[in-house]
């Protein structure tokens, strides 16, 4: 049985004239098909989908993006179609082997669904700025093959005070609409908001609300949070995900290999990788990738085709400074 939200996404775009929305709608329900134990139902919309997507006819108008937020959503989302595969990130074993569960289980949900079992899908990330999680969301994103919408909350909140809730509502019918990764950036501006008891009560409402939409979403999209410091939320937060997945600052093993890796096409055989790593000991990763591009940016305005030791530790030693807190 097709939800409203669903039905109001068809009528939608067939007025509009975006097809590409109208077939992604129309998966959605062959999908919710899947798991309620209709195969042959499911079977039947999937063929009509790719028979329709065989029948576009070379040099006909390009469809309307799916991942470009209308209305009162442009100002909410950001939206994006990442490339980006999990491959190309350097990550601790234990949050490869989580990723690689939650793609794994995407990827194979219409075979869960048979057993009227769900995939994971509501992820909670962890941990200090620059180490992997807005990455993460794109790496999902890109392996799913899924637009990335992106909420920055603590914008949201800084814009819209006591309409915060109503906002984050929309938010989440986009989500039952239109199948994506919806990336919550920065969950601290709620949560730690909560954690406080001088707070004035908005911030108590919004993450209340946040909740319960969380809970109650029965979308096919991954829903992914990110916060800084996971000790300053509520517990009721991680009882709503499906997943936590906790995120720490490079140990030196992958200090280096991100170095290495970053550093690959422009590294002589003579360069000192034990000096540059433990230059870069204590940076995050993205701090780390940051050098390394500065560095190779030197190299390459100065008619340089090899990097130095001395230019990559020197890069590193800037992201050490104290302005940067």
């Amino acid at each position: 049985m097709a939800t409203a939200e669903q039905i109001k996404a068809l009528l939608e775009s067939h007025v509009e004239g975006d097809d590409d929305r109208f077939l992604s709608t129309v998966l959605q329900l062959a999908e919710h098909a899947a798991r309620r134990g209709h195969g042959k139902l499911a079977q039947e919309l999937r063929a009509m989908i790719d028979k329709a997507r065989e029948a576009e006819r070379p040099g006909s108008r390009p469809p309307t993006p799916l991942a470009q937020p209308r209305g009162e959503l442009a100002g909410l989302l950001g939206a994006s179609y990442p490339q980006t595969r999990l491959a190309d990130m350097i990550l601790a074993p234990d949050i490869r082997e989580q990723l690689d569960r939650v793609v794994r289980e995407q990827r194979q949900r219409d075979k869960l669904a048979e057993r009227r079992l769900h995939p994971r899908r509501k992820l909670l990330l962890v941990g200090p700025p620059g180490t992997g999680k807005t990455y993460s969301a794109r790496a999902l994103a890109g392996e799913l093959h899924l637009p990335l919408f992106t909420v920055a909350l603590d914008s949201v909140i800084a814009r819209y005070t006591a309409d915060t809730a109503a906002k984050l509502r929309l938010v989440f019918e986009a989500a039952a609409r239109t199948r994506g990764v919806y990336f919550f950036d920065d969950l601290d501006a709620l949560g730690g908001e909560r954690a406080n008891p001088g707070d004035v009560g908005e911030a108590r409402r919004t993450l209340s609300s946040f909740l319960q939409f969380i809970e109650q979403d029965e979308s096919d999209s991954l829903l992914v949070a990110a916060i800084h410091h996971g000790a300053v939320l509520d517990r009721a937060l991680f009882r709503r995900y499906d997943d936590l997945i906790e995120f720490a600052m490079p140990d030196p093993e992958r200090v280096l290999q991100t170095l290495q890796a970053r550093l690959a096409a422009m590294a002589p055989t003579s360069i000192d990788w034990n000096l540059i790593a433990k230059a870069g000991a204590g940076l995050s990763y993205a701090d780390l990738v940051w050098a390394c591009d500065d560095a190779a940016k030197d190299a390459v305005l100065n008619d340089r085709t090899e990097i130095a030791t001395r230019a990559v530790v020197a890069a590193l030693q800037r992201r050490h400074k104290p302005t940067r807190q």
